[in-house]
């Protein structure tokens, strides 16, 4: 009995080694967040079971996952933000009951978090937006209840651990649902809902040292929420959102809009992910407005002002909700939600240039821990 327990309790040890050195995902969620750190996607918080405060490191690479230290980790939540600075992920706000006006840094070097301050925070919120300077993280906007809408926010310094109050002088209306886009100079806020299903915007504002500066609306794309929107460099590239399959370029130094053609673009959706490439951006995924969810998309190109369609072929089940990144080479996404089979916690890796998909992760794992 004791050789047979003992060959039974080996043989289980290796079985676990094997599956630790393969890595397993994260558990099935959504309303999550993801960063590219250059080597890795690091996923985090989203709604599981209940508010998550885990979540996991993947390097494509090896294809492989691991989780990070959950020692110190901010409390579990949803629909909150995280920037990546060039070594920390910094997540902050969110709700898991309460609308938050906390969180952590986490260096994946060290696999550690650090408190951020939370002194002269904004006040708690979730459907916000936070982008990354280079030196601060800028939050703005989001809700506080189903009847509140926020127009005041902060930008935080990580290594001062210091909060300064953005200006609500010329702010743009309180609003959630927005889009924030860094351009190297401005914070670009634009779209979003201020109240109800007929409050949706199509307006927006600069935000530049502590001054905000108008957004025309000129030529702007219809007002909606739940759209995308990415910085190519030059242009910020709105798209999609509530029941359209259109968008603009906005040029902030001319102050000017050019609509995105609709020629041959995806079906309308919102819930969707773009990413920026270089040279195209990827759209993928999303709630349909005359369908269910979606597992389609297509790449633009806003010199040619061209879109080709993204190949359905290998390409993860239909979802809203995901998260996707940009790893210079290919586009990555993961979890979400899915009208049929719930909370998922797995995604594919999409290479533009092949125009192929590649699934993600150990096939024997697991497919979501409880």
């Amino acid at each position: 009995m004791r050789k047979i327990s003992l060959k039974v309790f080996v043989l289980a040890a290796l079985y676990s080694a094997c599956q630790s050195s393969k890595g397993i995902p994260p558990a099935a969620r959504y309303g999550h967040t993801a960063v590219w750190t250059g080597s890795e996607m690091i996923v985090w918080g989203g709604f599981t079971d209940n508010f998550s405060d885990d979540g996991g490191r993947y390097n494509p690479q090896t294809d492989s996952w691991t989780q990070p230290n959950h020692k110190g980790a901010p409390t579990g939540r949803d629909y909150h933000t995280a920037v990546w600075t060039g070594n920390e992920m910094v997540v902050w706000g969110g709700y898991n009951g309460t609308y938050l006006n906390d969180g952590r840094c986490y260096n994946p070097t060290t696999d550690g978090w650090i408190a951020i301050a939370d002194n002269g925070s904004p006040t708690g919120r979730d459907y916000h937006t936070a982008v990354w300077t280079g030196t601060e993280m800028i939050v703005w906007g989001g809700c506080n209840s189903n009847s509140r809408f926020l127009g005041d926010g902060g930008d935080y310094n990580p290594k001062s651990e210091f909060w300064f109050q953005i200006s609500s002088s010329d702010s743009p209306v309180a609003r959630s649902g927005h889009t924030a886009v860094w351009t190297g100079t401005y914070m670009i806020i634009w779209g979003g809902r201020c109240g109800g299903p007929n409050s949706l915007l199509n307006d927006g504002k600069k935000f530049k040292i502590n001054r905000w500066t108008p957004v025309s609306t000129n030529g702007a794309p219809a007002a909606r929420d739940g759209h995308t929107a990415v910085w190519t460099g030059t242009e910020m590239v709105v798209w999609g959102g509530a029941v359209y399959n259109d968008g603009g370029k906005y040029n902030p130094d001319a102050d000017s809009w050019i609509a995105v053609s609709t020629n041959g673009a995806p079906a309308a959706r919102s819930g969707h992910t773009a990413v920026w490439t270089g040279t195209e951006m990827l759209v993928w995924g999303g709630d349909g407005r005359y369908t269910n969810l979606l597992n389609d998309g297509g790449r633009y190109n806003p010199t040619s002002d061209r879109w080709t369609a993204i190949t359905k072929d290998g390409a993860p089940t239909a979802r809203d909700h995901h998260t996707a990144v940009w790893t210079g080479t290919h586009m990555i996404v993961w979890g979400g939600f899915n009208e049929v089979t719930g909370k998922l916690n797995d995604g594919g890796l999409y290479d533009p240039t092949s125009d192929t998909w590649t699934p993600m992760g150990d096939k024997s794992a697991p497919s979501a821990r409880k």
